[in-house]
């Protein structure tokens, strides 16, 4: 099976077999699409099946399409990933299940794949945050959608005067800054580590008593990380979770 999770800013792929094993697997820049023919065209033979989750819009869509159908032609099957009611043992309690952005379903089957039975806070950071609630049940319960760590800086420098762009975020030294690039990198980190806080908090709300666990995913994960004050609750940091939910999809079936 050829994964492929295309997002706003990376395109990340993986091919794993029925039993869960990674094959291979590699990422590009959302820019550098084309350049995936070159890698996906030498795994030809062994792919089957492909499955695309894909949330940077219909041009990115075509591209893929017709890179895919190049590659691999009619014989091998692909799926758009989509949201629907139920699959893989998730059931969608958004309340027009189709509007649920298809990453955060694949994320949520992922994160049910590794941690079935039990009370979840996925919190996936990207270009944006989203942090969403799965019961032990297997309910998407709903979530939170902010704009994600480097998004939230660049916006600062985009709505002001005198502030500057953020090249990169360094871990911080103090929480208090003495510097303006330091300071909106503090800022924005609390921000972020007091969103996933006040998820935990209103779910430990909604479902006392019942142990819970954060899965943390996206590439501002790592760096959010060592910020989060998440006490007894176990903090899983795990990448690809979109690919892992889609593997987990396809593996179930329907």
């Amino acid at each position: 099976m050829l994964l492929v999770d295309a997002g706003n800013t990376r395109i990340k792929w993986a091919v794993a077999d029925a039993g869960g094993r990674w094959l291979h697997q590699g990422a590009v820049a959302r820019g550098e699409a084309a350049s995936l023919a070159a890698a996906w065209g030498q795994l030809v033979s062994g792919v089957e099946r492909v499955c695309v989750s894909n949330v940077a819009g219909q041009a990115l869509r075509e591209t893929l399409d017709g890179m895919l159908a190049q590659v691999f032609g009619a014989e091998v099957a692909i799926e758009w990933f989509a949201s629907v009611p139920e699959r893989a043992g998730l059931r969608n309690g958004y309340r027009h299940p189709g509007q649920l952005g298809c990453d955060r379903f694949a994320a949520a089957i992922g994160a049910r794949s590794l941690f079935p039975g039990q009370e979840l806070v996925v919190a996936t950071c990207g270009t944006a945050t989203t942090i969403d609630a799965v019961s032990a049940q297997g309910v998407f319960v709903g979530g939170m959608i902010l704009p994600g760590l480097g998004t939230m800086a660049t916006s600062l420098a985009l709505s002001t005067a005198q502030l500057p762009q953020i090249e990169a975020i360094a871990p911080l030294r103090e929480p208090f800054a003495d510097n303006t690039v330091d300071a909106i990198v503090s800022g924005c980190i609390a921000a972020q580590a007091g969103a996933i806080e006040h998820a935990l908090d209103e779910r430990r709300r909604q479902a006392p008593g019942r142990p819970l666990r954060c899965v943390l995913a996206g590439g501002a994960g790592a760096v959010l990380a060592p910020y989060l004050k998440l006490g007894d609750t176990p903090l899983e940091k795990v990448d690809n979770l979109v690919l892992t939910g889609l593997h987990a999809a396809m593996v179930a079936g329907g």
